[in-house]
């Protein structure tokens, strides 16, 4: 990685295999002759930029006579290593997410989380991902849309312009099943899914997605999210700014049963 990951465990990994190495009285060079690995290799493990092998890890415990302290801090690693790739910032929103009691959601690009069916989202997290961390990224997206199955589920407002619906995502047979699954999600009462047709050209949403989370108290928070860095808004200020935004994009979309024709229509295409 041209970048360190912040993942706790692989900086955890790192920083013991510095104080080991310190404690040794050996730099980098030394440790990698003594273990059979390039100086460089070691470097980049203790940087946080490339994640330890198995490698290697048996070898410092060898080496070190840790008793499988670097296997553990490995294995630690393997298990966490999904949370290395989810957005700043996203984590706090799901916490808010998990109690909201309305959501307020506008997608410009692609089908929101919350709505995503397997394959589609499985289609979405495994881009350029391993499969063990797809796996883990899949299931905790779908536990997310458990909030629906709540004795008292959080209103939605669903707005996605109409490329998201045009945007073949893995295949055809993927696309009907998402756009499917959207149709069955909009005839609950609760739910509302509104497109914003493509013959609007520019409006005020095309800046990125962005959520608003309402709460029982009145409160509410904001979460937007733009190339991989999410950002999550607690100040009244901002959150008001995406609720005019919100607002402004709403004036664009079609109403319900005009949504849910164009969305049927798209499936006939496909």
């Amino acid at each position: 990685m041209s970048e360190p990951y912040d993942a706790p465990a692989i900086v955890t990994f790192a920083r013991e295999l510095q104080a080991w190495r310190n404690d040794a009285g050996l730099n980098k060079k030394q440790l990698a002759d003594a273990l059979g690995f390039t100086d460089s290799y070691v470097g980049q493990v203790e940087l946080c930029k490339n994640i330890p092998s198995e490698e290697f890890a048996e070898a410092l415990d060898t080496y070190f006579k840790t008793n499988g302290l670097f296997e553990r801090l490995r294995t630690r690693i393997l298990e966490t290593r999904h949370y290395s790739v989810i957005p700043p910032g996203f984590p706090a929103y799901l916490k808010h997410e998990v109690r909201s009691d309305a959501i307020r959601n506008f997608s410009p690009n692609l089908v929101p989380g919350l709505l995503q069916s397997r394959g589609y989202a499985q289609t979405v997290l495994g881009a350029n991902q391993v499969p063990e961390i797809v796996e883990q990224l899949l299931h905790e997206r779908l536990k997310r849309q458990e909030i629906f199955n709540r004795d008292m589920p959080p209103r939605t407002w669903f707005l996605m312009d109409e490329a998201v619906l045009r945007r073949v995502v893995g295949s055809r047979e993927v696309m009907r099943e998402q756009l499917s699954h959207i149709m069955e999600f909009s005839e609950r009462p609760t739910n509302m899914v509104h497109i914003v047709p493509l013959s609007v050209g520019f409006h005020d949403g095309l800046g990125g997605m962005f959520t608003i989370l309402g709460f029982e108290d009145g409160t509410s928070v904001a979460y937007t999210e733009s190339g991989g860095e999410g950002v999550l808004f607690t100040e009244p200020s901002r959150i008001a700014k995406h609720l005019v935004r919100y607002d402004l994009v709403r004036g664009y979309v079609l109403d319900v049963t005009e949504s849910r024709a164009l969305i049927r229509t798209v499936m006939e295409e496909l």
